[in-house]
């Protein structure tokens, strides 16, 4: 058990929403493995196969089937459960979804945040609460330097648009209830291009990739040239609990946003995940087409300073590292699936032993 965090989580109630996602599920998972009493908050199990049914979190934690649109509903749960601390990741996070279902998108990730909010201004109890949005609520202009958390935010597709949105709305809260009282704490975290095993999501490079390989296909491949801040799952929700602790212990966190992206030095265009995949999968094939529907961005970045310098928070897997957990997950998944319920948990005590360090 991590040292770091085995103080802060061990007996008390915890809200994750979004717990049937690829982040919510390994998120909730370590949280019962830190002697959390977990509660789930979600209306669906998004993918097929899924990290939550895996990882069998179904009987490890409490799991509550509500829809984060459903204020009323959402209000009476919080105020039964009284929980301790929040962590908000329920959303519609795919760009490719939101030009199809811009509606939904809008009212999951934009409103559903403002139910969480109010839910959580109308709790008797004294709360830490961490909403998770992402690093596409950042305008886009492809800079070099990477996203501070003073820039500017904004968005193209209804997606990204949303998440801004989102964070507009968070800002309102925490100025108009949060900021002067020390009853309620809120904390922002924008995080992407997170990769690990269990994320089995529609038209993500690394899902897309073991779908076709599981089955010995060709891969296709929009941009092989595009670089990204790839970032293991364990990195970014570590970032998120150091958060939620640094926000119990001291009120002057209260309101803030920190960027949680890893290190330059795992910067590397997709097709030198591919290569990296390689090592570990196998033979693999992928061949590049043209076909583009929707708007991407070339360049990603996340300048995580300000997490660095005020939480001690920082990255601690190297890029070969990364893709070697990734990949292994996946092989453990396809080829010894009589282990596979364990293996989720014995790559957190893995990164927890590396965390001690």
């Amino acid at each position: 058990m991590s040292k770091k965090f085995k103080n802060y989580f061990k007996g008390k109630k915890i809200i994750v929403t979004g717990h049937t996602g690829f982040k919510g599920s390994w998120l909730a998972l370590w949280l019962n493995m830190l002697g959390a009493k977990v509660m789930g908050i979600s209306n669906n199990v998004p993918t097929d196969p899924s990290h939550f049914v895996e990882s069998k979190l179904k009987n490890k934690i409490i799991n509550n089937k509500t829809d984060i649109r459903n204020l009323k509903r959402l209000i009476k749960v919080f105020k039964k459960f009284k929980p301790d601390f929040i962590f908000h990741l329920a959303a519609q996070s795919l760009v490719k979804r939101s030009y199809l279902d811009p509606i939904t998108t809008w009212q999951t990730n934009t409103i559903g945040t403002l139910n969480i909010l109010h839910s959580i201004k109308n709790l008797d109890n004294p709360c830490v609460a961490v909403i998770i949005t992402s690093d596409k609520s950042y305008a886009n202009k492809e800079l070099n330097r990477g996203y501070k958390e003073t820039d500017v935010l904004g968005g193209k597709d209804p997606y990204s648009a949303s998440k801004a949105s989102a964070e507009l709305v968070i800002r309102s809260y925490i100025d108009s209830f949060f900021l002067n009282q020390k009853k309620k704490k809120i904390g922002v975290a924008r995080a992407g291009n997170v990769i690990g095993g269990g994320d089995w999501s529609e038209d993500r490079l690394v899902p897309d990739c073991i779908k076709s390989w599981s089955k010995s296909k060709v891969v296709r491949i929009r941009n092989p040239r595009a670089t990204r801040p790839w970032q293991h799952v364990l990195e970014a929700l570590n970032g998120y609990l150091t958060l939620a602790i640094k926000l119990k212990k001291d009120d002057k966190f209260n309101g803030e946003a920190f960027n949680f992206g890893p290190n330059s030095s795992v910067e590397k265009t997709v097709e030198n995940l591919l290569k990296e995949m390689k090592k570990f999968w196998g033979n693999i094939e992928y061949k590049k087409y043209n076909k583009k529907s929707f708007f991407e961005s070339k360049l990603l970045r996340l300048n995580s300073n300000k997490a660095k310098k005020k939480l001690k928070w920082r990255p601690i897997l190297n890029f070969r590292d990364t893709i070697e957990m990734t990949a292994m997950w996946y092989k453990n998944y396809y080829q010894k699936k009589g282990k596979k319920n364990f293996f989720s948990e014995n790559q957190i005590k893995e990164y927890e032993k590396k965390l001690n360090r």
